[in-house]
């Protein structure tokens, strides 16, 4: 389980004339994810999702705020080494060693891990399996598709078998099947009782996947809720419709989807 309390991120952007502006990408953002439990973070462009899912990571630390990872057992954490390895933490534009095969990468980070060999073999070998990798994982990285490298990235994070998994825009650019791929592990994690912190500009998935809803817009918690309250709450039919009005009603004008 994560709870996110009060988290506050603040940078200085150059404005016109040479004048510096402080402003909160993240601005005092609290809601919590618990055990088997898919959480959607939405938001326009420039919202703050990024930022916030790097803070989660622990790849950034807040101005203000609190991040209580609590393990599996109900044992709150608080070694930030320990933290990191109870999460899995996937970026957008996660960099792979791209001279390497899949299965030397992912060899590497098992050591890196602590794996012993045989260990790591082993661990390797079901990650292959979940992640439907058996044609491609003796390839070399730079001969992969877009989607092969996207299911490699998550093998990595999913090395260390962590409890709480941070996926920031993990289908983007993804063509059906590779998708479905990836939407399907997220499922089954949650089957194991994992927690997933979900990242997309994809609606529909969003509304398939996701037991709740963030909507952050300006850094800023606009929306909280199931697919369900959220369409219930904004007289809509759909997570789309209800993203469009919510983020209207705070203030922005959408003309296209995002």
């Amino acid at each position: 389980m994560i709870e996110v309390k009060n988290i506050t991120k603040s940078f200085i952007r150059q404005e016109k004339k040479g004048k510096k502006e402080e402003f909160n990408a993240v601005d005092d953002v609290s809601f919590t994810a618990g055990s088997g439990e898919i959480v959607g973070i939405l938001g326009p462009n420039g919202a703050g999702k990024t930022t916030l899912l790097r803070i989660l990571g622990g790849l950034m630390q807040p101005n203000n705020g609190e991040i209580i990872i609590k393990s599996a057992d109900g044992k709150t954490i608080t070694d930030k080494n320990e933290k990191k390895a109870h999460i899995g933490y996937l970026s957008e534009n996660t960099r792979l060693y791209t001279r390497f095969t899949v299965r030397e990468m992912l060899s590497i980070y098992a050591e890196l891990y602590g794996y012993e060999k045989e260990e790591g073999a082993d661990r390797i070998s079901k990650i292959e399996e979940i992640m439907e990798m058996s044609e491609f994982i003796d390839n070399r990285i730079e001969k992969l598709s877009t989607g092969q490298k996207q299911r490699t990235s998550i093998a990595r994070c999913l090395l260390h078998n962590p409890d709480i998994y941070i996926f920031d825009e993990p289908t983007l650019g993804l063509d059906i099947i590779s998708s479905r791929s990836i939407i399907e592990f997220m499922k089954e994690e949650k089957k194991n009782n994992k927690c997933v912190l979900y990242s997309t500009h994809y609606m529909e998935e969003a509304e398939f996947l996701c037991d709740r809803i963030v909507m952050i817009n300006h850094g800023k918690i606009i929306a909280e809720g199931t697919p369900k309250e959220l369409d219930e709450k904004t007289g809509t039919t759909n997570l789309r419709d209800a993203f469009f009005k919510i983020v209207e009603e705070s203030g922005d004008k959408l003309d296209e989807p995002v």
